[in-house]
């Protein structure tokens, strides 16, 4: 038997984002059901429009043929979000003029307000902007779990198969209240143990560690000023133990650099390294500020950061050393952070942003284009231990498949195709796909109902707010 069902992208500009950046301005890719089984330039061949096998043998059961015209398209592969906290599009345009620290203080109250169908409606339309703006996959930080407030995590799982991405789940916690010394108040925090076992369950019910996943779990511990040493430290040995991936924020900004040095007299990077949480199996976001004993370690150890410039603009945290980060041979991959810190909540338009907030650090030439699109594809992919499946367009990879149009008015007749994306306004999305399933067509999402989404998330926000008093 063989495919069941063979799509085909013909005419585009294809970006493969492969190991040696080859594109084809009229470019092919061929996908047999989920996966990727031909790619190259000019005319599609014979065997994939007759419905043979890649090697032109015929099939018993030829599959049914879809082919997708991409002339005036940049074809690249999906977007993949390392770091998101969904929930807050509950909360978007609020303490719009405060940096981390205060930001946080004001939105924790209401965030001890939210349950489990408040964070799905609010996911939801959180999860279905990000697709339309080229994501296939996204990793959420959950680190709020109320008293009572039920399946949090199984209500972003919920949203997410809706819309059709991926999902990378992390079951995030806080044990560190204010009475401790910490930042969160103490009713909007966990303890140790139940943190732990509330992690491990959670990995035990939704993480696939299957080829092809459609959900995976990670264990994530907020923050060094929002849990204990403890918690770090074992939640490193349970996610081993599990072998699961590690997530947290490190060197955001320059309070938590001071709450570091005076609290434990170390960085960032120095009291999370001490505590196990450096290693090709760890994902930090934001770091902002890095000295250079901080990258080498990163670099030594595989860990990987997700890069979030909206964000930390929009909370003055500062510009992460992504150029520092890239020649050191760190795995970066790009963010949109929480929606409450970046109220957007698109990834397309992250790509141009981390290309000008790097050339305002670096000078003209800290960051290409296409190094912007590489972070955004395959260095995300490798950020989530997902580089052998996602992150570029090759033979054997999974069909998650971004497809712009560049011959609209924002871009007809640029010398670059790519350029459109990475420097652009972000061009109009003709097809996403995911799994080889279409889930966004001419922009519109196609498995949700937009309205009904948009509906939901405004009630849900208007329900919290109601609670939190405002």
């Amino acid at each position: 038997m063989g495919p069941s069902t063979r799509t085909i992208v013909a005419g585009a500009h294809v970006a493969t984002v492969d190991p040696v950046g080859t594109e084809h301005p009229d470019g092919w890719v061929v996908i047999d059901d989920e996966t990727i089984v031909g790619v190259g330039g000019g005319t599609p061949p014979e065997w994939a429009v007759r419905g043979d096998a890649p090697g032109g043998e015929r099939l018993p059961t030829p599959p049914v043929v879809e082919i997708i015209d991409g002339s005036g398209h940049l074809l690249t592969p999906g977007l993949i979000n390392t770091h998101h906290h969904l929930y807050q599009w509950l909360t978007r345009g609020w303490a719009q003029d405060s940096i981390l620290f205060d930001w946080l203080v004001a939105l924790y109250p209401a965030w001890s307000a939210i349950d489990a169908d408040l964070v799905e409606a609010g996911a939801e339309a959180a999860i279905a902007v990000l697709a339309r703006s080229g994501c296939t996959t996204v990793a959420d930080h959950h680190y709020v779990f109320p008293r009572g407030a039920g399946d949090i995590l199984g209500g972003i799982v919920a949203a997410a198969s809706r819309v059709g991405v991926r999902l990378h789940g992390t079951r995030g916690s806080m044990d560190l209240g204010r009475s401790q010394g910490g930042l969160p108040p103490d009713f909007a925090v966990e303890t140790t143990g139940a943190a732990l076992q509330a992690s491990a369950d959670a990995v035990a019910r939704y993480h696939d560690a299957s080829r092809g996943a459609m959900v995976q779990i990670a264990i994530a511990p907020c923050s060094p000023f929002s849990v204990t040493s403890e918690l770090l430290s074992e939640a490193a040995v349970l996610a081993r133990s599990l072998g699961v991936r590690l997530h947290t924020h490190g060197s955001e900004t320059v309070e938590e650099e001071a709450f570091c040095v005076e609290k434990f007299d170390k960085t960032p990077t120095q009291y999370l390294d001490d505590l196990g949480w450096l290693g090709d199996d760890v994902w930090m976001a934001h770091c902002v500020h890095l000295d250079d004993h901080a990258i080498a370690r990163f670099a030594a150890t595989g860990t990987g950061v997700a890069h979030c410039p909206s964000s930390n603009a929009r909370l003055a945290a500062g510009i992460a050393p992504v150029p520092q980060l890239l020649a050191a041979g760190v795995p970066v991959g790009l963010g949109v952070d929480g929606s409450a810190s970046n109220e957007s909540g698109q990834l397309g338009t992250e790509i141009r942003q981390a290309v000008l907030m790097n050339r305002l650090r670096a000078g003209a030439d800290g960051m290409a284009g296409r190094q912007a699109l590489y972070i955004a594809t395959m260095g995300g992919a490798r950020v989530l231990g997902r580089g052998a499946e996602l992150g570029s367009i090759e033979v054997g990879k999974l069909a998650d498949l971004a497809l712009w149009r560049v011959d609209g008015v924002e871009h007809a007749g640029i010398a670059d195709p790519v350029a459109a994306l990475t420097l652009g306004a972000q061009p109009p999305l003709a097809r996403l796909l995911v799994h080889g399933r279409t889930i966004v067509a001419d922009g519109e999402l196609t498995r949700v109902d937009e309205r009904g989404v948009a509906r939901a998330a405004s009630a849900a926000a208007a329900r919290l707010a109601e609670r939190a008093g405002v």
